[in-house]
């Protein structure tokens, strides 16, 4: 692989991305010497491998993970994702920035992340119950309450949550709702959880319109991958009054300069299994992270915006609601064209503050109206928002690395206060 061929790919790395991120924070610090070492690696990496009998009776050996990278501040918390490319790299960067993310929104809970390499399109559901259910039996022993509570990611849904809490109380011969977040209603999930991850970045795209100056209502927004995040985002900003003027999934994208009607594309996605075709609309054949826009919306995988195409960006405002969508590369080029980057482990932290919603609620037996979730959600990610903001006018960095120094000054603090055991 040639120079330029390896710089590409080391661009593309999840978990070199994610310490480099943490480390233009952490440089920012003055942290006891060592301590950024001791706060930077994962606690513990674990791999399972899942032997699944497939409904013809020959068996799949599946390969699982599961990364726990801090539980200082709480028990892990991260979503388990089916997908055909996950590796332990992946997992692992998920899992920092999960801790991160935890940490800048102030919920006591440390970071982890878990994934199954396979494609969940390609298997029946009852292949999909019994590989979800052999990974949580393997991995009853780091799942729990007060230890590691995983919740929906990437192919990944409410009824998998489900299998996973019937399956861990089997295992502890008592029924405890409180082991995953994300779960059904009637399994002890939360009212508004499903909606949260795109309604807290509703709530920081107002208060980046606020703080530049751009009015939301008539704001131009491209969304890239119109899945839940995505179509949620959508949907509440298009009720603030914004145009939702093109969306992308799997199947292609789509645009229409006069506004989408998103209530009507949710719709035919459901119906059809993704945006294209939708009637009103023209397909789209730049990449939408180049559409010209207001507001981008990067909700599908990571590293979607490089050094390759942030010179064509045409955004004012990026918000984040994929996980590390943005390469460091990529923010550079974007901080020096005065593009405004809402950092993911900020401006997707929504979902991970209503899954705490919900593990309280399952603890303590009682469960919140929808307003009240949401009114809570609301002054967690204004809050939020204002902190990471002030962070960053004071030390005159991007909101990225204002982001991660808030939220390494947390962690850090609670070590000191806690000390290293050896």
């Amino acid at each position: 692989m040639g120079s330029e061929g390896a710089s590409i790919q080391k661009e593309l790395d999840p978990l070199g991305n994610a310490g480099r991120q943490f480390d233009e924070a952490a440089s920012r610090l003055n942290l006891p010497a060592g301590l950024r070492e001791v706060i930077k690696h994962p606690r513990r990496a674990t791999i399972v491998s899942l032997p699944v009998q497939m409904d013809d009776g020959s068996f799949r050996v599946f390969t699982g993970y599961r990364v726990q990278h801090s539980i200082v501040r709480g028990p892990a918390k991260g979503g388990i994702r089916y997908h055909p490319d996950v590796t332990l790299e992946e997992v692992s960067a998920l899992a920092a920035w999960m801790t991160w993310k935890c940490a800048v929104v102030n919920i006591p809970f440390g970071g982890g992340k878990g994934g199954v390499v396979c494609d969940p399109d390609k298997l029946s559901r009852g292949e999909l119950e019994r590989l979800t259910r052999r990974y949580a039996a393997d991995l009853s022993d780091l799942f729990g309450p007060e230890s590691d509570v995983p919740a929906p990611d990437v192919n990944t849904n409410a009824q998998i949550m489900a299998w996973i809490v019937d399956t861990y109380s089997m295992h502890e011969r008592r029924t405890e709702y409180a082991v995953v977040t994300g779960k059904p209603l009637e399994v002890g999930g939360s009212a508004g959880r499903r909606e949260a991850t795109g309604r807290g970045l509703l709530f920081c795209v107002r208060g980046a319109c606020a703080h530049l100056g751009i009015p939301l209502a008539g704001a131009r927004v491209a969304v890239q991958g119109f899945g839940n995040v995505g179509s949620v985002s959508a949907d509440l900003l298009a009720r603030d009054g914004a145009r939702i003027v093109a969306a992308s999934d799997v199947t292609g994208a789509i645009e229409a300069p006069e506004g989408l009607d998103v209530p009507a594309l949710i719709r035919w996605v459901e119906d059809h299994r993704g945006v294209l075709g939708f009637p009103g609309a023209r397909p789209l054949s730049p990449p939408i992270v180049e559409h010209d826009c207001d507001i981008l919306i990067p909700a599908a995988l990571e590293t979607q915006i490089t050094r390759e195409n942030a010179d064509r960006i045409r955004a004012k405002i990026v918000a984040e609601g994929a996980n590390g969508p943005t390469s460091p590369d990529a923010d550079r080029i974007l901080e020096r064209r005065n593009v405004f980057v809402i950092p993911d482990i900020l401006c997707n932290s929504g979902g991970v503050t209503v899954s705490y919603f919900e593990w309280v609620q399952n603890r303590m037996g009682y469960y919140w109206p929808e307003d009240e979730v949401n009114s809570r959600l609301e002054r967690i990610m204004t809050q939020a928002f204002a902190d990471v903001l002030a962070k960053s006018l004071e030390h005159r960095v991007n909101m990225r690395v204002a982001a991660f120094m808030v939220a390494i000054e947390r962690v850090v603090k609670v070590i000191m206060l806690r000390g290293v055991y050896a």
